[in-house]
This record gives C-alpha cells, sequence and structure tokens, in this order.
C-alpha cells in the first residue's frame, strides 16, 4: 500500500511508514542517492531523511569488496623467513658433519702415506699406521726431519705421529738413556725443530683424503695435535720398549703431575740474565701450578746452593728425565733454561697480559713480567747463610750513618743506591753506545735525588741541613776503579767481603820482583768492568785460554775441562755480585742505575713495583727507558 501523508492541522506531525518491503539491495539512502530531481515521480519518498541500518551481516554482498592496495615492495626481505632458512640449512650442516664423524669412528681406515727411502738404509720398512714418511724441509735454515721408522730414533727430536684413525698428531722423542741436561743448543734446536713438526702436522691434517681426515672442528688446535710422552708411550708411537719404569713406589714421594724445570746453564758469562729468567720461571710455575726443580748441573758458578740457600722442595718427585720437554708450551713437564725461555716458556704471557685494562699493552706486559719476577725473588734470592749474616751487619752499618740524633732534627738522612755497570755491556741511550754513561751523570742524579728530598721548607724559612748533610751514597760496581772516581767521591761500598781487584791491587800484594819466586802468569785484574772473556778464563792459564765457555772448547760450562779452583773463583764472583745487590735493595731508598744492565732490572724487582714504579724511587738514566724485563735482552 503506498504511503499516506497526513497535512491535517493536528498539534503533532506524525509520518507513518508501511512495513518495509524485503528487498536485497542497499537502500538509495545509504547509498547517499537523493532520487529524482522532481517531487511528483513515483519512486520520490522522504526516506532518505532516517539513516536505514546496513544490510544483515548474514547476507553476501552484491558487489565485490574494493581491493587495497598491497604494502609489499618488490624485492623486500622479510628477517624472520632468513633466519628460518638459516636455522634449516645449518641444521642439516651439523646433521651432515656429525653423520661423517659416526661413519668415520666406524668404518674410517687409516689413510696410507706414499713411500719415501729412509735416511737410514738399515732401517727395517716403516708402519704407515703409525710413523708418517720420511720428510725434510728447509725453513728460515732450520732442518726439520720427521724419521718414518718401525721405532722412536736414538736422538731427541720432535716426529709426527699418526693415530689408530691415521690423523696426524706429533710428540717428542727423547731416549730414556740420554743424559740430563741436553746441552744448550740441543734445547735451542728442538725448540725451533717442534714450531717446524707442528706446522707440517697442520699441513699433513689439511692435505689429507677421505672419511678419517674429516675433523668436526674448524681448524687444527697446536693443543690437540701434541702428543704428551705418557700418551704417546701407552699408544706404542714410541715403541715397544719405550714404557718408564714404576713412577714412584709407596715409600716414596709420588711423582708431580706437572713441573717445570729451569737449567741454568748458559752461553751468557753474566748472572743477571739467568737470575731474571729464573725468579720469572718461578712465578709462572707456581701461578700454573707446576712443581718446580733447578738444575746446576752445567752451571759456570758451580753449585747453586754456593750462592743461595736451598729453593723450595715441591712435595712430589721429579719425573723421569725423558718427559722432561723444552717444547711445547703446553706439555706436561717443561724444561727451560735462558737460552730458551724467551722463545716457548713466556711465548703465552703477553695474551694473558693484555687484558682490558687502563693501562697501556706495553705497560700490563711489563707488570705481569714484574710480578712474576718478583714472587721469584721472594722464593728464590736468599743468599748463602754465611753471606746473610754478613749482608745484615753491613746493611744495619750503613743504615746507621743516616741517622739523625734527636737533638738535632725528627728527620733522617736519605740512603741513595748507585748502580754502575761497565765491561762488555754499553747503553742504550744513542751519544753513549759506543762507550758508557759518564761518571759525573751519577753523581750528579744522586744529588738532585738529594736535594729534590729535602727542598722543602721548614716552618723557620731554611732547609732541613741536618738530614740532607746526613745523606749517604751507597755504591756498587763491576769496576775498581770507580771506587776511586773523583765523580764519587764520598760513597760507601756496598759490601767489602769480597772485592773484584784493579791490577794495581794485586801487583801490591805479590812479592819483590827482585826476589827469586815461582813463575806465575802475567797478572790480570777487572779495570774496565766484567767482560765475558775474563770470566770464562778465570783459574786457566794463558796457554789454555779462550774466549767462549771453557776456553772456546765447545763444551759446557761444567764439563771435565772446568777444574774446582775454577769454579771456586767464579762462584766467588757470583757472591760479590748478589751480595752488592742485595745490601743495595736493603738500604736504598732511591736507586739510581742504567736499565741497559740486568742487575739494575734487579734491583727493581727487588725495590718492589709501588716503590720503584708507582713512586719513582728507581731512577733510570740510560735514556727515558722504563722498566724492561724480557723486551731489553
Amino acid at each position: 500500500m503506498p504511503p499516506t501523508l497526513d497535512l491535517s492541522g493536528a498539534t503533532h506531525t506524525k509520518v507513518v511508514f508501511s512495513p518495509p518491503r524485503i528487498n536485497l539491495r542497499r537502500a538509495a539512502s545509504y547509498n547517499h542517492d537523493r532520487g529524482p530531481l522532481s517531487s511528483t515521480s513515483s519512486r520520490f519518498h522522504f526516506n532518505h531523511l532516517v539513516f536505514s541500518p546496513p544490510p544483515s551481516p548474514g547476507l553476501p554482498s552484491l558487489s565485490p569488496p574494493v581491493k587495497k592496495p598491497s604494502r609489499r615492495v618488490l624485492g623486500t626481505i622479510r628477517p624472520l623467513r632468513v633466519v628460518r632458512y638459516a636455522i634449516r640449512l645449518l641444521s642439516i650442516v651439523v646433521v651432515f658433519y656429525i653423520s661423517l664423524g659416526v661413519l668415520t669412528w666406524l668404518f674410517g681406515e687409516p689413510a696410507p702415506a706414499p713411500t719415501r727411502p729412509s735416511p737410514h738404509a738399515n732401517a727395517p720398512p716403516p708402519e704407515p699406521a703409525k710413523f708418517p714418511d720420511s720428510v725434510t724441509e728447509k725453513v728460515e735454515t732450520v732442518e726439520v726431519e720427521m724419521v718414518s721408522q718401525d721405532g722412536p730414533p736414538d736422538f731427541p727430536t720432535p716426529m709426527v705421529v699418526r693415530d689408530h684413525r691415521g690423523r696426524a698428531k706429533w710428540t717428542v722423542s727423547i731416549p730414556s738413556g740420554a743424559v740430563f741436561p741436553l746441552s744448550v743448543a740441543q734445547y735451542k734446536d728442538m725448540c725451533a725443530r717442534c714450531r717446524q713438526v707442528a706446522e707440517r702436522t697442520r699441513t699433513l691434517k689439511s692435505q689429507g683424503h677421505g672419511l678419517n681426515q674429516v675433523s668436526l672442528g674448524f681448524g687444527s688446535n697446536l693443543a690437540d695435535d701434541f702428543v704428551d710422552v705418557q700418551e704417546a708411550e701407552m699408544a706404542g708411537y714410541l715403541g715397544k720398549d719405550s714404557m718408564s719404569p714404576a713412577r714412584g713406589s709407596a715409600a716414596d714421594k709420588p711423582v708431580c703431575k706437572t713441573s717445570l724445570t729451569f737449567v741454568l746453564e748458559s752461553t751468557d758469562a753474566g748472572m743477571g740474565k739467568t737470575l731474571m729468567m729464573l725468579w720469572m720461571a718461578y712465578g709462572l710455575a707456581e701461578k700454573e701450578g707446576r712443581a718446580f726443580f733447578i738444575d746446576d748441573t752445567r752451571w759456570a758458578y758451580g753449585k747453586y746452593s754456593s750462592i743461595f740457600q736451598p729453593p723450595p722442595q715441591p712435595k712430589c718427585s721429579p719425573p723421569p728425565n725423558h718427559e722432561r720437554l723444552p717444547c711445547p708450551r703446553h706439555a706436561r713437564h717443561l724444561v727451560a733454561s735462558a737460552a730458551t725461555a724467551t722463545d716457548e716458556l713466556f711465548e703465552g704471557l703477553t695474551k694473558s697480559a693484555a687484558e682490558p685494562s687502563t693501562e697501556s699493552h706495553d705497560r700490563a706486559i711489563r707488570k705481569a713480567q714484574f710480578a712474576l719476577a718478583r714472587r721469584g725473588y721472594e722464593a728464590l734470592a736468599r743468599v748463602n747463610e754465611e753471606d746473610s749474616h754478613y749482608v745484615d751487619a753491613r746493611a744495619r752499618e750503613l743504615m746507621a750513618k743516616r741517622i739523625v740524633p734527636k737533638s738535632r732534627g725528627q728527620r733522617n738522612g736519605l740512603a741513595v743506591g748507585v748502580h754502575v755497570r761497565r765491561g762488555d755491556v754499553h747503553p742504550l741511550e744513542y751519544q753513549y753506545r759506543r762507550s758508557y754513561v759518564p761518571l759525573n751523570v751519577y753523581g750528579d742524579a744522586a744529588r738532585e735525588v738529594i736535594e729534590a728530598r729535602f727542598r722543602k721548607v721548614g716552618p723557620l724559612g731554611g732547609e732541613d741541613k741536618v738530614a740532607r748533610e746526613q745523606s749517604i751514597v751507597v755504591l756498587a760496581s763491576d769496576d775498581p776503579t770507580v771506587y776511586d772516581s773523583a765523580e764519587l767521591a764520598g760513597a760507601s761500598r756496598a759490601q767489602e767481603r769480597i772485592k773484584l781487584a784493579s791490577k794495581q791491587t794485586i801487583q801490591k800484594m805479590n812479592p819483590d820482583r827482585s826476589v827469586l819466586h815461582k813463575f806465575v802468569d802475567e797478572t790480570f785484574g777487572w779495570e774496565g768492568g766484567f767482560f765475558a772473556a775474563m770470566f770464562w778464563n778465570l783459574g786457566r792459564s794463558t796457554a789454555h785460554a779462550g774466549s767462549g765457555p771453557d776456553g772456546g772448547g765447545g763444551g759446557g760450562s761444567g764439563s771435565s775441562a772446568t777444574s774446582a779452583e775454577t769454579l771456586r773463583l767464579r762462584s766467588l764472583v757470583g757472591r760479590a755480585y748478589m751480595m752488592d745487590l742485595t745490601v743495595l735493595a736493603e738500604v736504598s731508598d732511591v736507586m739510581v742505575c742504567t736499565v741497559s744492565a740486568a742487575g739494575c732490572r734487579l734491583l727493581a724487582v727487588m725495590m718492589g713495583w709501588e716503590s720503584a714504579v708507582e713512586e719513582g724511587n728507581w731512577v733510570n738514566i740510560d735514556g727515558g727507558y722504563e722498566w724492561m724485563g724480557i723486551e731489553g735482552w
């Protein structure tokens, strides 16, 4: 029924609607359709004045929805999808390598190495399952020979072996009957060979083929490639008869699990470098939990106990001699000397010392070396009992000279130690590198230290002259003529128990030449300082003199050519050296010396890091260098 419009004059206008028709098409008013312009049209109505609700949500729309433009840009990479693909690929690779490892363990056979004639003519045929081919390489004039035979060689050498899976490894073979310790030249040569054999082992592993050469790791590790002597003996790499005898018993102390043995033999006549390396080696052994042993079999200064008190004894016994290896660094039982310590013993020191800190890299390394040397000094640098009593009495005597009576002041004088090293050690400073630092430089430095210490103005406006005048200078030198110099006049000797005499002093003690007496060799003194040639020829006649160890005979300093009298004289020189350093370290408030001398660096260690370095009581007059340990050698 068509709608009707009531225009009566009633108060309220009513609009009457009939029930709407069921229509699936949207109302025109919803689509904002205003209808025809003519008001008389049959389609004209007022439905557009009322907003009709949208159709039921259950009814589908007749017009398709408008598609929104896609926000995805061509070429855009989704990070999550990339991560998923990477995880899948990595999982496949891991499963592949694990499968190869399992197959290698179950079915892998050692890969035979190509044959090559052995350098030993009468040697039996090689066993490719254990020992590699005979290979000779020459790298930096160092020949590395890896022997292939049915047993270990009869000389000390590193060698390449193969395990039951055919993987190349290396070990060090020292015959069980070899004399311990080996010579300095042998240890040094073995260290060079170890580096080359380790490199050769990595090359063999990288050149291998087949499943038995597949490694689950990323690269070869030197610690994994090396087989220690005990493991090599148990695996049969060193022959069937190479097993060590019983390692200790119930009555004896057990054999140390790890150890470090320091051999005092050195081609250097001076004692300072050897002592520095000895102290650092002890500190490093203590840091790593190794038992520490000292070997003085061929020390040029005789027995260690003739100069120092015995070192602390570990609670275990030393290992068999053929298990003490000079290389690699991570061997169970290490042996080191002044000739090999700088190459192998401290190769990892720079990495461990260079931890993130506010200090510079070089200073951190020097501080770590200083700490190791200081720990060794505290444990080992005690002179023998006879010299210890004298050192204590001498130190008290010198310290009493600088004490100011209470009636004259409350401040004592200053003790300045001066160490003058000449002989065969020359300064690092460019202008003095061919000569020596002049003695007036030592004297001026000592006086400047005293003046600077007492330059403060007192409450009455005057300097503390009493304490300044009571200050002393304590002098130690390897040149006897330094004590009589005008530049250091008034200085007190560090010790007077053992002196290095000059030629003039020796001649005064000889009888008159006009009187017949037994012939003696021409007199030699220590004018100019300590020289290696003079040291090696102590106690020798001029007919057998030489410039090297044992007169240039090529043997060790403790060979049969060295007599007991020669060792006694050398021991006296060593005792005088240590007493000089000990008195200077105990008495001196400030130390003046040249860093080019090993004794000067030892004095800094004996003073301590805080006093010597941080407080500036260790004064170097040889250029602008700081304390140096290994770098100075």
